[in-house]
């Protein structure tokens, strides 16, 4: 299986981490794609100057509004699957190729990368939301999945194609897992090492208030599409 890829970043205010993330996967995939959503700290600027490609959106849209233009290019351009992955430096740009690897010899259609051993390190009110999210997510997909708020992930063309998002924020990414899951479409866990352990102070989730709203999307997704 010899398919196109391409690493998309979503990134909001994320100019001083995002250089070596940038360059990272650039060593390890050929075409990355920063998309800058909706920033004021010279994100764009970061990001060119480290040799991704940029699209930019004026407004911000949350992250499933980065995910699903990142998504929309991927597939103008004529890619076979997108490796996502966060902005932040949690994520280990030279572990892309474990998706690839993982996609080639399972021809899984939803990769995610899991960090579910490592939720001890995490403060508690994320690891308790990582759990509770893994939990829901996993009763309304069908599938069997550890850690649900990863943004590491590999999607193929043909779940992209099929499966739509409606959701904009944080939801998104869960919305995905149900519908994939509920699709028929095979999604595989791996396990992946970290930057860092506990995203509190860089990420943009708020543990208690996204938590109940994406259980509330996925309870929509479940019942009624």
């Amino acid at each position: 299986m010899d398919e196109k890829t391409i690493a998309i970043i979503p990134a909001f205010n994320a100019a001083q981490f995002l250089q070596p993330v940038v360059e990272g996967a650039l060593k390890a995939i050929h075409d990355v794609v920063v998309i800058d959503d909706g920033s004021a700290d010279g994100t764009s600027e970061v990001a060119r100057k480290a040799g991704a490609k940029v699209v930019r959106h004026e407004k911000n849209r949350g992250k499933g509004g980065a995910l699903k233009t990142g998504f929309e290019y991927a597939l103008a351009q004529g890619f076979d699957s997108v490796v996502t992955l966060d902005a932040d430096g949690q994520h280990l740009p030279a572990e892309i190729a474990l998706f690839i690897e993982a996609r080639r010899a399972t021809g899984a259609d939803l990769i995610i990368g899991s960090r579910s051993r490592l939720f001890t390190g995490m403060k508690r009110r994320r690891r308790l939301a990582n759990r509770f999210s893994a939990m829901t997510i996993s009763w309304s997909s069908g599938s069997e999945v550890d850690d649900s708020q990863s943004g590491f992930r590999l999607y193929t063309k043909k779940l992209l194609q099929s499966v739509g998002m409606k959701s904009d924020g944080f939801a998104a990414e869960s919305e995905i897992i149900v519908r994939a899951g509920r699709g028929g479409f095979r999604i595989l866990m791996i396990p992946i090492n970290l930057g860092f352990i506990d995203g509190v102070h860089t990420s943009h989730y708020r543990a208690v208030k996204d938590t109940f709203r994406i259980a509330w999307v996925v309870f929509k997704t479940r019942f009624f599409g």
